[in-house]
């Protein structure tokens, strides 16, 4: 779970049995920062990927950067084409 607006994380917390400790985790959280569920653990996670990783392009779900992947990709294929 990522970033929730106010009224959503305090029915969130009360469904999830989320704590505030945890509840920090998705109030005015940045990138990569927020709460896994496995079961039930609640995991808090803040990661940060060195952009420019190629992890990082892999992973990244924002619209741009996933636009600009593809696009490479595609160039590669038109290139090994050739």
């Amino acid at each position: 779970m990522l970033n929730q607006a106010a009224g959503d994380r305090q029915i969130l917390a009360k469904q999830l049995n989320i704590s505030p400790y945890q509840l920090s985790y998705v109030t005015n959280s940045g990138e990569g920062e927020g709460l896994l569920f496995y079961g039930t653990t609640i995991i808090p996670f803040k990661d940060k990927f060195d952009k420019n990783l190629k992890l990082y392009s892999l992973m990244t779900t924002k619209p741009e950067e996933v636009e600009k992947r593809e696009k490479e990709m595609e160039a590669e294929k038109h290139e090994g084409n050739r």
